[in-house]
């Protein structure tokens, strides 16, 4: 039988993440802290994928916390570009001094895209896992189709949200009800298939 999980540490130091995770798991009476909050480290990112990142920061935070762990990969993969940037999204905006501006990495990805020509097509991809101190980790993976647009439009969601149009949509993601967004996200995706595994006996509130 798997152990009733009441709270845990939300892997990440990116606000946006810990605030849409937050959100998911909240109708189900879990109490998240991030790991800005606990002081962890952020630790640097060497897998190959986004399963092997995510399980990577779950496991060590899992660890250094002594709490369940929840950590999420995720990125944009845009097929004229061959899937990039994939696994390395966040670094495609750093700056010398080592922040990150996402407007620096959607201009990069558009410029890339116009060099490149060929499809605007392209996908989000989640990767959340879930530690427990000791090493026992689950991942589940979820996605979602898109396109990119130019310009940028939107200033509700984050990272490379102002860029990306959902299959069928006709706004950005940082356009939408932030709550249509977690309805659709890839995040949801994994984490329909997360909820169903470890929480969907919990009740969930009103």
């Amino acid at each position: 039988m798997r152990p009733t999980i009441t709270k845990l540490v939300v892997a990440s130091h990116n606000e946006g993440k810990v605030r849409e995770i937050r959100i998911l798991l909240k109708p189900y009476g879990i109490d998240t802290f991030s790991a800005a909050e606990l002081n962890l480290p952020d630790p640097e990112e060497t897998g190959t994928t986004f399963a092997a990142n995510a399980e990577l920061k779950a496991i060590l935070a899992a660890d250094a916390a002594d709490m369940v762990a929840l950590s999420d990969d995720s990125g944009l993969a845009v097929d004229a570009l061959g899937g990039a940037p994939g696994i390395y999204s966040a670094r495609w905006g750093e700056l010398p001094d080592g922040s990150r501006d996402f407007a620096v990495a959607m201009k990069k990805v558009h410029d890339k895209m116009q060099a490149a020509g060929g499809p605007d097509t392209a996908r989000f991809i989640c990767a959340l896992s879930l530690a427990f101190p000791g090493g026992e980790v689950h991942t589940y993976e979820g996605k979602v189709e898109g396109r990119i647009i130019w310009p940028p439009r939107g200033d509700k969601g984050f990272g490379y949200d102002p860029v990306f149009v959902a299959r069928g949509d006709t706004q950005t993601f940082a356009q939408i009800d932030p709550q249509e967004k977690h309805a659709k996200s890839h995040r949801a995706d994994a984490f329909a298939k997360l909820i169903k595994a470890w929480f969907s006996q919990n009740d969930p509130a009103p």
